[in-house]
């Protein structure tokens, strides 16, 4: 199994909305971070679900700066406003 394959299984939480959050921005944003944030973006992935969905649903910080910058990149995306404004029932 090649890494990208790894990473993307690991973007498989069980949850929907993690699932089509994490597998967007491995697929359109991974390749273009730093090696340092491409290995904060994993450090993230090893993080339990209840973290994740703190982080980027409910728009918790971390207290790790870097998974807080990485969080801040995946929050700061056009596709997630649009889906929160969307499932939350706005027009």
């Amino acid at each position: 199994m090649t890494h990208r394959a790894k990473l993307k299984w690991h973007c498989q939480r069980g949850m929907r909305e993690l699932d089509l959050i994490l597998e967007w921005f491995l697929v359109d944003r991974y390749e273009a971070l730093s090696a340092l944030d491409q290995a904060g973006f994993e450090r993230l992935l090893d993080c339990p679900n209840e973290d994740l969905i703190a982080w980027l649903i409910r728009e918790d910080s971390p207290q790790d700066g870097q998974l807080a910058g990485i969080v801040s990149q995946i929050r700061d995306r056009p596709h997630l406003h649009a889906w929160s404004y969307h499932e939350n029932g706005r027009k």
